[in-house]
């Protein structure tokens, strides 16, 4: 498994492949990484003939007294991971490679897809993931890029990107993993303490039972919502940032639950925040 840490000699790396007709799978991260992850790496290691690994905490998708500094980072363990997996390469630039001095381009998506869940309290959030996948997009040159639907949000904003600006990639969703106990897979987790770690069981719980009520016909989304919200309401831990029910192309509001519907929360426990989500076929 090769390192890379430069922009041209990834682009090379990238080219060469291509030029022996060789598909590539890359699968960009933030590190620190876990078993979502490695799910990703598997999928992109059956569909592609080469995987790539983009290992990178980019910066401009932090707000103001966001966790930038202090979010989780082990490049070694990272790498031995991958290896582990399969991957071929892994590209893991700094900061300045990524954004030299002068750097002042940006990619944004508009629309309710970028206006609602996350965005409301993270207003610059998107604008950094879409900078930032656009560049891994054109460093790395793959075939298909791999998300997981925990960021559900972000996935969907990707493929419209995708769609708008005419990459020529497919991008693929994948599974939330969860723990045994239920809880979604998240570099942040290890922020928790034990009683929070506990405490956030609350939201696959609620998920779950409102998957649930769906299934045995309820269609009215403010019912389900009010449901949902005083669900986790219960847990004394937890601080509710957002709790929607949404369609999955733009993410638009709606009345009652028809085709495809994404359920999403973003909660915070302490200072730890986390978000899950369910989608559903009604």
């Amino acid at each position: 498994m090769q390192i890379l840490t430069g922009i041209r000699e990834t682009q090379d790396w990238a080219k060469a492949q291509r030029a022996s007709g060789l598909k590539i799978g890359l699968v960009p991260t933030m590190g620190f990484l876990h078993e979502g992850h490695l799910t990703l790496v598997r999928n992109a290691r059956e569909a592609c003939d080469r995987v790539m690994v983009s290992i990178f905490v980019n910066p401009t998708q932090f707000g103001p007294g966001e966790d930038y500094d202090d979010y989780p980072r082990d490049l070694e363990r990272d790498c031995a991971l991958l290896e582990k997996e399969g991957a071929d390469v892994v590209f893991a630039p700094s900061v300045k490679e990524m954004y030299p001095d002068g750097y002042n381009t940006y990619v944004e998506a508009f629309g309710e897809i970028t206006s609602k869940l996350c965005a409301r309290s993270r207003p610059h959030h998107f604008r950094g993931v879409t900078t930032v996948v656009s560049k891994l997009f054109n460093i790395c040159v793959p075939d298909m890029g791999f998300f997981g639907w925990k960021d559900a949000q972000q996935l969907l904003i990707l493929k419209k990107m995708v769609r708008d600006l005419n990459f020529p990639l497919e991008i693929r969703g994948v599974d939330i993993v969860r723990e045994a106990d239920g809880l979604a897979l998240s570099s942040r987790n290890v922020y928790l303490s034990p009683e929070n770690r506990a405490a956030a069981l609350v939201l696959s719980r609620s998920l779950q039972t409102v998957r649930e009520r769906i299934a045995a016909g309820e269609r009215n989304a403010a019912v389900l919502k009010d449901w949902l919200h005083g669900a986790i309401e219960q847990e004394p831990a937890a601080e509710i940032d957002y709790v929607e029910i949404v369609e999955t192309s733009e993410l638009r509001d709606i009345e009652q639950l028809s085709g495809q519907v994404l359920i999403a929360v973003a909660v915070k426990f302490d200072k730890t925040r986390l978000i899950d989500n369910i989608m559903v076929e009604v």
